[in-house]
């Protein structure tokens, strides 16, 4: 294996507004297990990001150690992967000021999750929900990182630190590295399982539609079970007119590591109760092994050794980049 120094830099975080889902370890966190023999990993838990809509403060608590918890139960390791609170390291609000002053109102009116509080008529949007695209760019761009892993929904936003990375150095020379987004094949996008038009997410209302990694199997059982279909009454992937079978299909393939295609061929002719028992045991199976493992961390006290860790490792390398980008602008006339 190529060391560290040699390897390309991946870069990725979680905001745990609410308790992670199955959605955010298919799309999300398995990958970044994967990513971290062949990359340079950093991750952290993105909790600036949460507060741009209000938190109840202990459940936010609970969420951010049980994400860190989560994060370690999934299998990514300290030794392998920079893992770390955004808030720990304090170079992130700076440089994302910093993009707030080199993006326009037009590119910020564009991004999706303002559009789409604006067209629902919502009237409290905060400031900072709606300049967070500035402070993921500056996520991204402290660290050089050459690849970020996202879902189809937040490939908008790396657009935009592209563009901001690309105007930054037009402006004041070689500065940023420009970062390549990467969204997975199979498992970037699961749909809620009670309307699968819409992405299966911890932060909405109801929760019949969301299978939380640290829920009771049984509740996650019921749920696959009572999992939203169609009256085709035949497993076919066909996410037009046939989502929410799509949907499971895509859960059970992420998981199991069997293609879309053989499954369905394993599945043809039968019912719709025999193909969601065997999705559900799959999904089971996964959450239990979560589980323990989340259990052991808990009582390990590997938490705080990470984050300390990590918060070092990030500030080192945040530190010389923000010193560079404030060099060139012209904010610093001291040597240090």
């Amino acid at each position: 294996m190529e060391s560290a120094e040699k390897r390309k830099r991946m870069l990725s975080g979680i905001k745990p507004s609410g308790q992670l889902t199955l959605g955010n370890y298919i799309g999300a966190l398995r990958n970044f297990v994967r990513y971290q023999d062949d990359y340079e990993m950093i991750v952290f838990i993105a909790n600036l990001h949460c507060i741009t809509v209000y938190q109840d403060p202990q459940e936010l608590k609970k969420n951010l150690r049980d994400a860190v918890a989560l994060y370690l139960a999934c299998g990514l390791d300290p030794q392998r992967a920079t893992i770390f609170l955004q808030s720990d390291v304090l170079e992130h609000a700076q440089l994302g000021f910093i993009m707030n002053c080199n993006s326009y109102q037009g590119e910020l009116n564009r991004m999706t999750q303002y559009k789409d509080k604006v067209a629902k008529g919502e009237t409290n949007i905060t400031v900072g929900l709606y300049t967070y695209p500035c402070l993921m760019a500056a996520d991204i761009l402290l660290y050089d990182a050459d690849y970020v892993p996202v879902g189809e929904d937040q490939k908008q936003h790396v657009e935009l630190t592209r563009d901001l990375a690309q105007r930054f150095n037009h402006r004041y020379g070689d500065t940023f590295r420009v970062p390549e987004p990467v969204v997975p094949q199979v498992g970037a996008r699961i749909m809620s399982l009670s309307d699968p038009s819409k992405k299966m997410s911890k932060s909405d209302k109801g929760d019949k539609g969301c299978i939380y990694l640290l829920e009771d199997v049984r509740s996650a059982r019921k749920k696959i079970m009572s999992a939203v279909t169609d009256m085709e009454a035949c497993v076919r992937f066909d996410p037009q007119d046939q989502p929410g079978i799509s949907n499971l299909l895509t859960i059970m393939s992420s998981l199991s590591g069997e293609p879309i295609e053989q499954l369905v061929q394993r599945f043809a002719g039968k019912g719709y109760g025999e193909f969601k028992s065997a999705v559900a045991d799959v999904v089971c199976a996964q959450l239990s092994e979560i589980q323990a493992r989340y259990q052991q961390v808990i009582q390990s006290g590997m938490i705080e050794q990470t984050l300390q860790q990590g918060s070092e490792q990030a500030r080192r390398l945040a530190r010389r980049k923000l010193d560079k980008v404030q060099r060139k602008i012209g904010m610093e006339f001291r040597k240090k």
